[in-house]
């Protein structure tokens, strides 16, 4: 059925995360629930509230026919699929506490967290993930008593090590033995609200993560909030894309849309999302901002080699729907030009926002800041783009803006039931529903994160205006110079970034005189730049040509013109090997690792200072 209940499903009735689920397929059992690409049968595969309980169930059976106990911890390592949704709410309905892994990340990082966090039990894509693991870290595995396997049926034998008496070596399960159990109704357990839900390992730009301890209604209520913040309808499609195992997507892309019974599509990769937006068609979009922007370097890469006609159209529908996209927030008027908008909406909105399905009602940013040309371009293309701001330790959220107040330059008002203030050195502080148990197994840390008054410390520098947030920059991600200039080097990056011949960019300059930039160039744009200078692409030896270097640099500056003059940007190394996660430089959540990328190029470094 593709008509969809009205009625949402309030945090204070729902109880628990698996008590949410258990309402909506009481309320909508024949509902469409989620959509999941087949890729055996090559087709795309609807699913019923009532057949995800069916499968949650049998799931559930299984897990009683194991050892686990209430608040053992279950983890799982899956791409986004109904798979995940199924495991997280057959564990959560068993008392057992859920640990989310990267599917992505580094063999030795997932290792990590399994051990650190105790997971006996883990659910996995496929044998080549587990057989990873036990090359990378077989010792932090000695602990995972049952290890399903999604994909593959278990690779023979069935044990990583030969079993001792002390150590026995896991089971390994493929889906179809771990479900050979037959559908029942769920379990009703009762559960608290308050009980430890899930610990979600906070992907850290410096040394090991740290697992943020969340219960059932700290992410119920945060859910709620964002739901109502952001204005999402039961009717509304969304496709799922960010990996479940981020907070960000797990609350406002899995238990918000649970509420309000959405239906829910999942993307078969990120590559294939551009494909995958043409096929769905979807209402919603939770994303991070780095979709944004490189829609946005791809329009800018074809404007610079389209006719100046072309170009100039482009300019004028940006200006004329950014003084629309004001005069709606109620900030302006639109001006004689506005006559003009159907002509600009027909030749230029209507086409960028085909490319993205052509029904996109709301797209929410967040994760990271969204920079402002990116924000203003789709704006004023009619898109209703709003920001977001929060953490893991938030549950995630903190602040949205609205679609009828939306200030780009902010992230937002705060939900409806968050506080926030400015505490000591500008710092952004919050106090919610949705603030963390405290972190496994580190009362250090959690001690050093709250305030004596239990406010969380967010880190990050803020002002408010007009209950407005404005984020300013990080406490800690501040360059001292040596004439004692202080510069935040992440938006300078984030404005560098737009130009389509970056891939990455990190500044460096704390102790010296100057700035300077470590930039991993992008491999298609680096090839015509090399062939116009004259240069062999495969030869890493010309990335410290003169003239090359003046271009970066021209390049560099441009970004940078609507900065500071402090903002200068003085000598730039080049690198054509990109930072990943698998090669560590980057989180799972495509964040710099500022600290080792420094280190791993610290000869660089000190020869754009000794030269």
């Amino acid at each position: 059925m593709e008509q969809k209940q009205s009625d949402y499903i309030p945090a204070a009735l729902a109880g628990t995360l698996d008590g949410l689920f258990r309402e909506r397929v009481n309320r909508s059992p024949d509902y469409i629930g989620y959509t999941y690409y087949d890729r055996k049968e090559k087709k795309w595969v609807d699913l019923s509230w009532q057949e995800m309980a069916d499968r949650v169930s049998r799931w559930q059976a299984a897990l009683e026919k194991t050892d686990l106990e209430k608040k053992d911890r279950i983890a799982i390592c899956l791409k986004n699929s109904p798979e995940w949704v199924i495991a997280d709410q057959a564990a959560l309905a068993s008392g057992l506490v859920v640990v989310p892994l990267y599917i992505d990340d580094r063999p030795d990082n997932i290792a990590y967290v399994i051990h650190d966090s105790g997971a006996k039990l883990l659910v996995i894509q496929n044998n080549k993930i587990w057989q990873n693991l036990i090359e990378s870290s077989p010792a932090a595995l000695k602990g995972v008593q049952h290890v399903i396997l999604i994909e593959d049926e278990p690779t023979p034998p069935k044990t990583a090590t030969e079993p001792t008496d002390d150590e026995p070596s896991p089971r390994l399960w493929s889906l179809q033995e771990w479900m050979a159990q037959e559908a029942r109704p769920l379990l009703e357990r009762g559960g608290d609200g308050d009980e430890l839900a899930t610990i979600v390992y906070t992907s850290g730009t410096t040394g090991k993560p740290k697992g943020v301890m969340l219960s059932h209604q700290n992410i119920l209520s945060i859910s709620e909030g964002a739901g109502k913040a952001a204005g999402v309808r039961s009717d509304q499609t969304l496709l799922s894309f960010l990996p479940l195992s981020h907070t960000f997507e797990r609350s406002c892309g899995y238990y918000t849309p649970m509420m309000w019974g959405m239906h829910i599509n999942y993307a078969r990769s990120v590559q294939q999302l551009a494909d995958d937006l043409l096929t769905i068609k979807p209402n919603v979009l939770v994303s991070v901002p780095r979709i944004f922007e490189r829609v946005y370097e791809r329009i800018q890469s074809q404007l610079t080699k389209a006719p100046a006609v072309k170009r100039g159209i482009f300019k004028q529908a940006v200006k004329t729907g950014w003084r629309n996209f004001n005069a709606q927030q109620g900030h302006g008027h639109r001006g004689p030009s506005h006559l003009l908008w159907p002509f600009f909406k027909k030749k230029v909105a209507d086409n960028l926002l085909a490319k993205l399905g052509g029904n996109l009602e709301l797209a929410i940013s967040g994760g990271a800041a969204l920079p402002q040309p990116v924000a203003k371009v789709f704006l004023s293309m009619g898109l209703n783009l709003i920001q977001g701001y929060g953490m893991t330790e938030s549950s995630p959220v903190v602040s949205a803006n609205r679609p009828d107040a939306n200030d780009p330059t902010s992230v937002g008002q705060p939900l409806d039931n968050v506080q926030v203030r400015i505490g000591e050195d500008d710092e952004l502080q919050v106090n919610s529903p949705g603030i963390m148990l405290g972190y496994w197994n580190n009362h250090k840390a959690t001690r050093e994160v709250m305030t004596e008054d239990g406010w969380l410390r967010t880190g990050d520098k803020a002002r408010i205006e007009n209950n407005m947030i404005y984020i300013t920059g990080r406490i800690k991600d501040i360059l001292v110079m040596s004439n004692g200039e202080k510069i935040p080097p992440v938006n300078m990056e984030d404005a560098i970034k737009l130009d389509p011949l970056f891939e990455n960019v990190v500044i460096v300059g704390e102790s010296k005189p100057f700035l300077s930039a470590l930039v991993v160039l992008n491999s298609e744009n680096w090839f015509n730049l090399a062939k116009e200078h004259g240069l062999d692409p495969f030869d890493s030896s010309v990335l410290s040509n003169s003239k090359l270097q003046k271009t970066l640099l021209q390049h560099i500056s441009a970004a940078l013109h609507d900065f500071p003059g402090y903002a200068k940007v003085r000598r730039v190394t080049a690198l054509l090997d990109p930072w990943t996660v698998e090669n560590g430089l980057l989180t799972p959540t495509l964040k710099t690792k500022r600290q080792l990328i420094v280190k791993k190029f610290e000869n660089e470094i000190e020869s754009m200072y000794s030269s």
